[in-house]
């Protein structure tokens, strides 16, 4: 299973600058407006200590990473909702992803155009969040249009319809006020109803602060204002610099980058971060297989039991499952190795109840 992340925000915010940085392969960055027409995708490995922990003891010939997908979407302007800059178009782009890094700018610098020749990014952030509510909205008059003529069909079709009304009746106002959809208190059973309805702002979201080398040590009045706002609206926040950022993917090695990072008073990079929320913001866990051909990290939903887990390895595995070997990751930092783990009696047998959890270490038995 892998996830997306569509990378939005206002022309010239440094939207590409961070896209290159991420996937260390080139997204045409310029300094004028839509310089990102068609979208660029990059598939970015989420780095795990766990992973390399394990590698490191079984040498394996393999080493697989969980990836993140992600997705440079040019920037939207005012009246995107309406077409205005191409906007259709990056619009239907950012409903085929599951998540939105939602660029914001918090640097001063003369040098670098802004579309509204000023500095200040809530009101940016406000434009983007309008259009796409605004987007939204449209797309609640076709689902109320849809449940209406299901209401006047069979039973099944009524309660849907019913379901589908009750969370419109939610999310509307919120709209209407420029809010995201993600704040309806909506039931388990309208979430599902709205669950494949594509609106953009029912998608989580992270704030990115595009800052100078400064704000991503001390911070700024724009990061702190953002905070604010990610925290009112249950959103996830990141503080990145884009151009430490491409000077850091252009060391050569991990000890380098990692005395590059010191110099700051950093211990990861904020793409490190931005990934690692991103992972967060889906509800997703990692589980792991570890041996001398491939340590490898797999990625599930939080809830998910083991059959299931074992599908994302190979249907074979999930449609034949008999029971799972299993230690967490925890056991293995604190015994040292499977043998141990087993003679202090934390190697488990598990079946196909049991719910996988993050940095489990798995072994799967099956007979198809």
């Amino acid at each position: 299973m892998s996830l997306n992340c569509g990378i939005v925000g206002l022309p010239n915010v440094g939207k590409s600058t961070i896209f290159s940085a991420l996937t260390k392969a080139p997204a045409e960055v310029a300094n004028y407006p839509f310089c990102t027409i068609n979208p660029n995708i990059g598939i970015v490995n989420l780095p795990d200590m766990r992973l390399e922990k394990l590698s490191a003891f079984f040498q394996p010939e393999r080493i697989i990473p969980a990836t993140v997908e992600f997705v440079d979407i040019a920037g939207l302007v005012r009246g995107a909702s309406k077409g205005e800059g191409l906007g259709n178009q990056f619009l239907s782009h950012i409903r085929e992803v599951s998540v939105i890094a939602h660029v914001v700018r918090c640097f001063d610098d003369e040098n670098v155009i802004h579309v509204d020749n000023s500095i200040d990014p809530v009101r940016d952030s406000e434009t983007i969040n309008v259009e796409l509510a605004l987007a939204d909205m449209a797309t609640l008059e076709k689902l109320y249009t849809r449940a209406d003529k299901a209401s006047r069909m069979g039973k099944d079709a009524q309660r849907e319809a019913s379901l589908m009304f009750s969370a419109i009746e939610k999310i509307k106002p919120l709209l209407n006020e420029g809010k995201p959809a993600r704040l309806a208190d909506l039931t388990d059973e309208e979430k599902h109803i709205i669950a494949d309805s594509h609106l953009l702002t029912y998608k989580p979201q992270i704030y990115v602060c595009n800052t100078d080398e400064n704000g991503v040590v001390a911070g700024n009045e724009y990061i702190n204002n953002m905070k604010k706002i990610a925290e009112k609206e249950n959103s996830g926040f990141v503080v990145i610099s884009g151009k430490l950022e491409a000077d850091l993917c252009e060391l050569e090695s991990e000890q380098e980058r990692q005395m590059f990072l010191a110099e700051f008073g950093l211990q990861q990079s904020g793409l490190v971060n931005l990934a690692q929320k991103t992972y967060e913001l889906l509800g997703l866990r990692t589980f792991f297989t570890a041996g001398k051909d491939e340590c490898r990290a797999w990625t599930i939903r939080a809830g998910d039991k083991a059959p299931k887990a074992a599908g994302v390895i190979h249907s074979d595995f999930e449609r034949g499952f008999i029971k799972a070997e299993t230690y967490s990751f925890d056991d293995f930092e604190k015994y040292g190795s499977e043998q141990k783990i087993k003679e202090a009696g934390r190697y488990r047998l598990e079946g196909k109840d049991y719910v996988v959890q993050d940095g489990d270490i798995l072994f799967f038995k099956f007979n198809v």
